[in-house]
C-alpha cells in the first residue's frame, strides 16, 4: 500500500493542501494587544449553584497553564475576570408526563480582560456551555451524575473561552 506511487502522492498533496491553505488548531492564536501573560481571577458567582465559581476559575486556570499562559497577578500582562450569571437545568427527554429521563444544565459566563494600566482590552458576554445527564430513581446518583456534567460543561467551557481570546485578532 505504502509503494504505490499515486497513494504516496495523494498523501504529500492532501498534507500541502492542509499547510497551504492556512489551516492551524484552535486556541494557537494570540492574545490580544501583545498580552503575553494572563492572571485569571476567581469568577463571581450569581447563580444559585454553590461552588460554582471555583471549578469554573480551577478549569481556566488549568486551560490557559496548559497553554503556558497563565500567571501570577504581578507577573501578569493582563488580568481575566468574569461573573457566571446564569446556570439553568431543563428536562430534555421524559419517560411518562411527570418521570425526567435526562436533563441538561447550561452555565453562562461574561468576561472581561484588563489591562495592568486597568482599560478594558477585550470583553465577551453570554458563552455557554452545556451538558446532558440521565435521571434515575436514585436522587443521590441523579446528583452525581449532575455534579459530574456540571465538570465537563466547565472543561469544555474553559477551552472556548481560551479559544476564543487566542482567535488571532
Amino acid at each position: 500500500m505504502l509503494k504505490n506511487p499515486r497513494f504516496l502522492f495523494a498523501i504529500v498533496l492532501c498534507l500541502f493542501s492542509v499547510a497551504a491553505c492556512g489551516y492551524r488548531f484552535m486556541g494557537s492564536g494570540n492574545f490580544p494587544s501583545g498580552i503575553k501573560y494572563v492572571f485569571i481571577a476567581i469568577l463571581e458567582n450569581r447563580t444559585n449553584e454553590t461552588g460554582l465559581e471555583n471549578i469554573v476559575t480551577e478549569d481556566l486556570i488549568y486551560e490557559f497553564t496548559r497553554n503556558r499562559r497563565a500567571t501570577s497577578r504581578e507577573k501578569a500582562d493582563a488580568v481575566l475576570s468574569g461573573v457566571l450569571n446564569t446556570m439553568n437545568t431543563e428536562t430534555i427527554s421524559h419517560r411518562g408526563r411527570h418521570t425526567s429521563l435526562e436533563r441538561r444544565v447550561t452555565v453562562s459566563v461574561d468576561l472581561k480582560l484588563t489591562g495592568t494600566d486597568g482599560l478594558e482590552i477585550w470583553s465577551v458576554k453570554g458563552v455557554s456551555a452545556n451538558e446532558a445527564y440521565d435521571v434515575t430513581t436514585d436522587k443521590l446518583e441523579t446528583e452525581q451524575k449532575r455534579r459530574v456534567a456540571i465538570s465537563a460543561l466547565s472543561k469544555r467551557l474553559s477551552e472556548k473561552i481560551y479559544n476564543r481570546l487566542t482567535d488571532d485578532f
